[in-house]
């Protein structure tokens, strides 16, 4: 089956059953016309003041050949379960899964093995799929250690997508040996940007920094994605895993990569009608660099207001330094 994806979800459940996942957001993104897909669940009934991200899923759920859509209920957007809802109506079957809000062990293992058992698959063929995932990640996490040798975009496309491996693992890991292999960045750069929260939704935010002669050299969620730490317990894993989990795990996170990166100043992107939006409030209070927030809405290209925005933090940050 193919199983599309509103998240990241412990993915190598779904290949140890032999199915291929799908992450409708990276498929989203990448469309030619995501704006289309947008429209057409507003046509459907979907709200204008409803995240775009959620929208353009939902379409693509729907007409991009999914056989089931494995759903995050708890952990991600309230309005997944919402989404879930109108899609199980449209005969679409729905597979849940949740991150504790407790954040045990316990909790989150009762979890996995109810995929586990939901995808008809064994403990045992999930930890092979995670050895040979893992060997792919590690290379993710080399790509990320060596960030200043590729355009901005490098780093965030292939963490992005460590989400679902492209929906094949063995041309993906042959694409990040290719990258690996011919460092591509051309300017140097004075100014290190760390970028927080979910995914731009911008098409061309990263080539639009670098433009500016600012290297973003940490992704936050993107990542986390990527599962960035060594562990032999897939429950483990999952759980060290910040983003589904309350936003102070995510500071700590923040404030160790900033750090060890020596970073200059943050972005914090905020998604529209975004429940996290709240949390900007608490990263501010939380991090001792400067922060910049932008918002986006549709998927577009950065706009002008953002640009002037983005340009004036890049100069101040420059008179700073």
């Amino acid at each position: 089956m193919r199983i599309g994806m509103t998240t990241t979800v412990p993915v190598e459940v779904i290949y140890a059953a032999g199915h291929i996942p799908v992450d409708l957001n990276n498929i989203f993104v990448e469309h030619p016309d995501p704006v289309s897909l947008v429209r057409s669940a507003e046509f459907e009934g979907f709200p204008r003041n409803s995240c775009s991200w959620l929208k353009g899923m939902y379409t693509l759920a729907l007409n991009n050949g999914c056989d089931a859509l494995l759903t995050v209920t708890e952990g991600d957007c309230s309005n997944t379960k919402a989404m879930a809802e109108a899609l199980t109506q449209a005969g679409l079957p729905i597979i849940p899964f949740a991150y504790p809000h407790d954040r045990k062990y316990e909790s989150l293992e009762r979890e996995i093995n109810k995929l586990i058992r939901a995808l008809g698959t064994n403990r045992s063929d999930v930890d092979e799929a995670k050895r040979r995932l893992d060997k792919i990640r590690r290379k993710i996490r080399l790509l990320d250690e060596r960030a200043e040798e590729y355009p901005s975009y490098i780093n965030h496309y292939y963490q992005v997508c460590s989400s679902d491996f492209c929906s094949d693992p063995d041309r993906y890991e042959e694409r990040v040996d290719e990258v690996l292999a011919n460092p591509g960045r051309e300017a140097e750069t004075n100014l290190r940007i760390g970028y927080i929260g979910v995914p731009p939704i911008f098409k061309d935010f990263y080539s639009y920094m670098d433009s500016l002669g600012v290297l973003v050299c940490f992704n936050e969620v993107q990542r986390q994605f990527s599962m960035p730490f060594d562990t032999e317990d897939i429950t483990e894993q999952y759980l060290r895993f910040t983003y589904p989990y309350d936003v102070f795990g995510r500071i700590e996170d923040i404030k160790e990569q900033s750090k060890a990166r020596r970073l200059d100043g943050i972005i914090h992107y905020t998604q529209s009608f975004c429940y996290r939006q709240i949390q900007d409030m608490v990263l501010r209070a939380n991090i001792d660099i400067p922060v910049l927030t932008v918002e986006g809405d549709i998927p577009t290209e950065v706009d002008n207001r953002t640009k002037i925005r983005l340009e004036s933090f890049a100069e101040m940050l420059e008179f700073r330094g």
